[in-house]
């Protein structure tokens, strides 16, 4: 198994400090298969692309191996969240119409899941994965969170995070690859904001345990000078979409 942190003492920090996705990923991954029934959202977390999902199939299941994480989820009529791994869904054979993953594969036993994608997954179902970088952001906060990223925390994250770092270009998702739109995470953000979702890395919480310091305080001065001030403002993370039809 891969090197997994345990998210479930940020998960109330992950529920309030976290982007959502933006509705033209949905609609891009309805577009993807013939059917719309019941769609399985993997390592749900929060439930943030749950509820993205939700808008466009009748049924999701979310899962995720952290209660504490669902126990933060945001409740949905048409969502069924529950506690379980990657690997062994327990979902029954042929039974999904869509396969997600948000910000999350690179922590998952890829071999392993993917054969239970190919065994959950119904004819012409999809598969898709994506992911920000925390530290990838348009205009000048990048210069600060950049190397805040490369040069403090990352030797404390897990070594799935470099998948991320390669924005998912060795991803290699089995079946026919599909060619998404350009798409990005926006938010609008104050200082203090963006502070708070750097504390949610799970670089900087395992850099906190390991020295007893709090790195984040490094950067406030220029995350504040980055945004001009204290105020909100907006902000884009590009966003990193692999998907295949199996």
């Amino acid at each position: 198994m891969p090197d997994v942190p345990d998210f479930s003492p940020l998960a109330a920090e992950y529920a309030a400090s976290r982007p959502a996705y933006p509705p033209e990923l949905f609609e891009w991954l309805a577009g993807t298969v013939p059917a719309h029934d019941l769609a399985w959202d993997v390592a749900t977390g929060n439930g943030q692309a749950a509820v993205g999902l939700a808008a466009h199939f009748a049924h999701v299941i979310a899962s995720d191996v952290s209660a504490d994480q669902l126990k933060n989820a945001t409740a949905h009529p048409r969502i069924a969240y529950r506690v379980g791994a990657a690997e062994e869904s327990g979902l029954p054979a042929g039974s999904i119409d869509l396969v997600a993953v948000a910000a999350a594969i690179h922590w998952l036993d890829l071999p392993r899941f993917y054969r239970e994608v190919r065994r959950v997954l119904r004819a012409g179902g999809v598969l898709a994965a994506w992911t920000y970088h925390v530290a990838h952001v348009e205009g000048p906060l990048q210069d600060v969170l950049l190397p805040f990223y490369r040069d403090i925390v990352t030797p404390y994250f897990a070594p799935g995070a470099r998948m991320v770092d390669a924005r998912y270009e060795g991803l290699g998702i089995p079946g026919e690859a599909l060619q998404p739109p350009p798409l990005s995470v926006s938010v609008r953000w104050s200082a203090d904001q963006v502070l708070r979702f750097v504390r949610t890395w799970s670089g900087v919480e395992a850099y906190r345990a390991a020295t007893g310091k709090d790195p984040v305080l490094e950067i406030d001065r220029g995350v504040r000078e980055a945004l001009g001030g204290d105020g909100p403002v907006m902000l884009r993370f590009p966003l990193y979409v692999r998907a295949a039809r199996l």
